[in-house]
């Protein structure tokens, strides 16, 4: 037991090795290629609008200047905004929120709500991915007391793993950025993982591309989830989970 407890905890240390950083390096270089390529496609004009929003007024500016852009070039924003959300997504960058709320602005609620869960799902299965290649000293390092309470809530659900997961999902009760890195380090199989992901996420997506429609009403990002918002992703939360309960009252 000590001498896995000791290589587990030496294998969980910095540095990366070099195929390591050369891995990541390579998914890097191919999601800046692929935003290149959208750029080169777009007609000649001045594109110092273009920048991760950080704020609500830079989220504005970002959506007044690519609505015309959209209906002529909406292949190309399309394909932008993909590969931008799932980059963002895959390497922890923050600022995904914004992405969706932009989504409803430019797109309206149907296509809106289904172009984040497409994005979102696409890059929470690349972070899946990467994760499980040279994931595990990041996540040893940052989320310690948080991954060993991860892992022991998926050992003690494995029954009923997909209901838990669609839980977390759909509540704030682990950041969903910590699910995405942490999931293959604790074994939960993909397919569990995908289909929580991409059912998981539709009422929040909901929330928030809704909200982008009435982006200029917006104040600050704590309108975005107000206590019905909340409660009501809660409920959702625990209808997921009823079964995972029931299977241990059972027990």
């Amino acid at each position: 037991m000590e001498k896995g407890a000791e290589s587990k905890t030496q294998g969980s240390k910095f540095p990366l090795t070099l195929w390591e950083i050369g891995a990541a390096s390579t998914v890097v270089l191919g999601f800046v290629l692929g935003l290149i390529c959208v750029y080169l496609t777009m007609p000649a004009s001045d594109y110092s609008f273009l920048k991760l929003p950080r704020n609500l007024e830079d989220l504005q500016i970002l959506r007044d200047h690519l609505e015309s852009y959209t209906s002529d070039y909406t292949i190309q924003v399309l394909v932008g905004y993909c590969a931008l959300y799932i980059f963002m997504q895959t390497f922890m960058i923050p600022g995904t929120v914004f992405m969706s709320l932009l989504a409803g602005a430019l797109f309206g609620v149907f296509k809106g709500v289904a172009l984040v869960v497409f994005a979102a799902t696409a890059g929470a299965s690349s972070c899946y991915f990467l994760s499980k290649l040279i994931g595990r000293p990041l996540v040893f390092s940052l989320w310690p007391d948080k991954l060993s309470f991860f892992q022991a809530q998926v050992a003690k659900r494995r029954e009923k793993l997909l209901n838990y997961m669609l839980f977390l999902r759909v509540t704030p009760t682990l950041p969903n950025t910590f699910i995405n890195v942490a999931s293959p380090i604790v074994d939960v199989p993909y397919p569990i993982f995908f289909l929580a992901t991409i059912i998981g996420i539709i009422p929040a997506a909901y929330i928030t591309v809704r909200a982008g429609i009435a982006l200029g009403e917006l104040r600050s990002l704590d309108d975005l989830y107000d206590f019905q918002s909340i409660a009501t992703l809660f409920l959702i939360g625990v209808v997921s989970v009823t079964p995972t309960l029931m299977t241990k009252s059972k027990t």
